[in-house]
């Protein structure tokens, strides 16, 4: 119970600190919304679909690919650097605050954000015209498994790579801007040559692309897409191990200094 209230707080400071910096969330709600429609016109415009099948196709790739990238990978790289640059992580070694409840703090708050992302992703695209037919429940687990993964990552990279706040813009663009267009975020995988089909199997994103896709605007089952979702099943605990001994070394390194 104790782990559960602290846990809480930390994800409501978190939270109402973005609520008070209004510009972030407000750029994190109309950049999905802008990649969505960009997206969708394009593939009904190039594939010659309708625009509710447009929009079924790309509201799933760009949630993935794009929201979640930014607002739990980005964001939560971004949270970590400001922590330590604050000097958080000094006071709360003198407050009765558990470490644990401070990563899971981060966590929760990121995940929040993550599924309001998703819900405006999908608002739009079902006003739109698309119609979702398949398993809410399995697209859900696809959904948490994407921003577990993506804030496991972010924990590993903001507490081993970044120093300073000017380091993140540069981090994640470096490893993710490749991973998003291999991924299918901004182009559909189809077009890909067999050689990089080959290399996108080994990319999170591109799984998590092809379940969401698969499930939410075909309608599979878990039976359809079982290797995407036991590859992010695996990917995202290794994540969420790493970030959390990641974060366990950043507090042993802070304490020494």
């Amino acid at each position: 119970m104790k782990y559960w209230r602290e846990t809480l707080a930390v994800a409501q400071r978190i939270l109402t600190e973005l609520g008070r910096r209004r510009r972030s969330l407000i750029f994190w709600a109309i950049f999905p919304v802008s990649v969505l429609l960009l997206n969708g016109y394009i593939l009904a415009e190039r594939a010659q679909l309708s625009t509710g099948d447009a929009f079924e196709r790309a509201a799933p790739a760009t949630l993935v690919g794009a929201a979640l990238f930014f607002s739990c990978l980005g964001g939560s790289v971004s949270t970590v650097v400001s922590e330590r640059e604050q000097h958080t992580l000094k006071r709360l070694f003198i407050s009765p605050l558990s470490g644990t409840s401070y990563f899971l703090g981060i966590f929760l708050a990121h995940s929040c954000i993550g599924i309001g992302q998703s819900l405006l992703v999908y608002a739009i695209a079902t006003l739109l015209g698309a119609e979702f037919s398949g398993s809410w429940g399995l697209a859900i687990a696809i959904i948490l498994l994407s921003i577990a993964a993506y804030v496991g990552v972010g924990f590993i990279l903001g507490t081993q790579f970044a120093r300073r706040t000017e380091d993140v813009n540069a981090l994640v663009a470096t490893f993710g801007v490749p991973l998003l267009i291999l991924g299918g975020a901004f182009l559909p995988p189809e077009l890909f040559p067999e050689t990089l089909l080959e290399i996108a199997e080994f990319n999170p994103i591109y799984h998590m692309n092809l379940a969401l896709t698969g499930v939410s605007a075909i309608g599979d089952g878990l039976a359809d897409i079982k290797f995407h979702f036991w590859f992010l099943v695996i990917f995202a605990v290794l994540m969420v191990a790493g970030g959390w001994l990641a974060y366990r070394q950043m507090v042993w390194r802070e304490r020494r200094l």
